[in-house]
């Protein structure tokens, strides 16, 4: 049995499943703007592309930028055929940010680190109203 190897990871707002069994990825980003704090994301996803072969258990965290504080967690299992790959999304509703700064997405294989990328959050002003 041949480990799984992480081959790329995304960020988006929606994933579906097409026929042919092909995924249409909807909203990919890495960045996401709040005009204020705590702000809540309601609803995205991760997509994992991993290939290898056997049973896995995988583990998608979002740290705070102190790279301490788990914002979110969320584990799952997929299979990778003999010389197959496997397409793990794992969707995420209503995850709460309590500041801005680069988020740390990380991805886990049978709880060995397999990979992580940046969540930027950033902090945008609203807007002066004007008197009038």
């Amino acid at each position: 049995m041949r480990p799984a190897q992480l081959v790329y990871s995304v960020i988006c707002d929606d994933v579906r499943l097409e026929m042919g069994n092909k995924l249409s990825l909807m909203g990919l980003f890495e960045n996401v703007f709040f005009q204020g704090f705590p702000s809540a994301l309601v609803k995205f996803a991760i997509v994992n592309h991993w290939v290898g072969n056997g049973h896995f258990e995988t583990q998608v965290k979002i740290l705070a930028p102190d790279r301490k504080e788990v914002v979110v967690s969320t584990p799952s299992k997929f299979s990778v055929e003999v010389n197959g790959y496997a397409d793990n999304v794992t969707f995420f509703t209503n995850v709460n940010f309590e500041r801005p700064g680069a988020h740390i997405v990380q991805i886990y294989i049978d709880g060995n680190i397999a990979g992580e990328r940046p969540l930027y959050v950033h902090h945008v002003p609203a807007p002066p109203t004007s008197v009038n």
